[in-house]
């Protein structure tokens, strides 16, 4: 397993790996798919911040971190998006992405990572906390998808 800088030619893979996570489940609530040309922009804009985990040649996930909310007084917080390829769950790539995030994370002065994960993705949950992230608040029914309101469960670390 090789984990690397995302480049501009693996937009592709990140929008089709993000694209069946964004169709198929409510990991995520929006329904918008990702574009290869949005994905590229954001490569663009986060440099080493945007980490994607290859395997032989074919992409596994990725994981990025991006602003948690405007203003200078929220430099160095940020929210991070962790994704996987439906192949590479349950094999400890999730925990080889984020303590990669979090050594960029550290260097790049970030002191509070935060995740916004389904409250229907108890997996998600669980894994956070088992990486040392703090469940902080569950906002009820801010989600809606599929057609029904979700909880988000707001988890931060400390870095």
């Amino acid at each position: 397993m090789i984990l690397r800088t995302a480049e501009p030619r693996d937009a592709a893979a990140i929008a089709a790996i993000w694209n069946e996570i964004i169709d198929h489940t409510a990991i995520t609530f929006t329904n918008e798919r990702k574009t290869p040309e949005g994905i590229v922009a954001d490569i663009a804009s986060r440099g080493p911040a945007f980490i994607v985990a290859e395997d032989a040649g074919r992409l596994a996930g990725f994981a990025t971190y991006f602003p948690f909310r405007g203003g200078p007084g929220y430099a160095h917080t940020k929210e991070h998006s962790i994704q996987l390829a439906e192949h590479a769950r349950g094999a400890g790539l999730g925990r080889l992405l984020m303590a990669e995030l979090e050594r960029v994370a550290r260097a790049e002065g970030v002191h509070s990572l935060w995740a916004g994960v389904s409250g229907e993705n108890p997996g998600g949950v669980a894994f956070h906390a088992a990486i040392g992230f703090t469940p902080i608040a569950t906002l009820p029914q801010v989600g809606f998808k599929f057609g029904r309101w979700m909880d988000l469960v707001l988890m931060q670390k400390i870095l």
